[in-house]
């Protein structure tokens, strides 16, 4: 059960953080930095971004059930959120929206808060992220080892990111255009497979209620 757990939240993970695909905006956002000053917002956005994620992934059902909202319920709403990312990334979307969020943000704030915003929220932490979040820790069942499994894929998905801002400029040659379109294209697929998997769990859950 851990190892299926662990795949799926991986994947899962991945596509809605996407860190590679994070790689030019963070050019962008750090266009004229130094080196160092590169460095230094790279690792307060990934520990800004690391918090966020594992008081959802902690906190997220309780916070549900303050509202009165159902997990299942949110299990299908979350799962329609994250189909619309993945329809974006495979329609060439995402990224448009993405960097019309950090110019905006460049513009009102003169790059002083990236690291916070948008780097790490929306960017990095964004709703698709934060609501995989709470649906994977919704699949743990309240079971302390997955949900430490759990934070530790956050981590590790978290310094995937870090990685690739310190070496983005690289990334970014490497893949070329046509390569970013391949691979967004590609996970935007497979995150509107695992989408669909939410809706019919949240569905099936429902009638287990009912």
């Amino acid at each position: 059960m851990h190892a299926d757990y662990l795949v799926s939240a991986l994947v899962i993970l991945l596509v809605a953080v996407d860190p590679v695909g994070l790689a030019p905006i963070f050019l962008s956002l750090t266009r004229g930095m130094t080196a160092g000053e590169r460095r230094r917002v790279a690792v307060l956005a990934a520990l800004i971004a690391f918090g966020i994620l594992a008081f959802f992934g902690l906190g997220g059902e309780i916070l549900l059930r303050l509202l009165g909202v159902g997990l299942p319920a949110f299990r299908i709403a979350g799962g329609l959120l994250l189909f619309w990312i993945g329809f974006e990334m495979v329609f060439e979307r995402r990224n448009d929206r993405k960097q019309h969020t950090a110019e905006v943000a460049i513009n009102t704030d003169h790059i002083r808060n990236v690291a916070a915003f948008p780097l790490a929220i929306p960017l990095m932490a964004g709703p698709g992220a934060i609501t995989a979040m709470i649906l994977l820790a919704g699949r743990a069942d309240g079971n302390p080892l997955a949900l430490a499994l759990l934070l530790g894929l956050v981590a590790a998905v978290v310094l995937a990111c870090l990685a690739v801002f310190l070496v983005a400029e690289p990334i970014a040659r490497l893949l070329g255009v046509t390569g970013q379109v391949v691979l967004t294209r590609l996970l935007g697929v497979i995150l509107a497979a695992l989408a669909v998997q939410f809706v019919i769990d949240g569905g099936r859950a429902l009638l287990r209620g009912g």
